[in-house]
């Protein structure tokens, strides 16, 4: 059962992964840069260890975004993120949806 959910993850990763890496070349090549980098925290409670550097591994290896570290509590993983388009809630909103519930369920 586990490998019928991990098809569908690695179908939404791999695509992450190149739109990811458009994005990052057309910013490269272009004159205007249109980086807007911060921090934001991802709640990970819950979350077994395995999970987690599943999950921060997933998001570094995607254009963009790099794995931080982990907050002493183990509640927040806090990642690095190029491009921030709407408020860092919303950004940490959509990973929290894209990755932590995808690793949940098929890890």
């Amino acid at each position: 059962m586990r490998f019928l959910r991990l098809i569908p993850f690695l179908a939404f990763y791999i695509y992450d992964v190149v739109q990811s890496n458009f994005r990052v070349a057309h910013d490269v090549l272009t004159p205007r840069h249109r980086l807007k980098p911060g921090f934001i925290g991802l709640d990970i409670r819950g979350m077994s260890d395995r999970q987690v550097v599943l999950m921060a591994n997933l998001i570094t290896m995607t254009p963009g975004t790099l794995g931080i570290a982990v907050s002493p509590d183990q509640e927040r993983l806090f990642i690095h993120a190029m491009y921030i388009d709407g408020s860092p809630a919303e950004l940490a909103a959509e990973l929290e949806r894209n990755y932590g519930r995808k690793v949940r369920r098929v890890f």
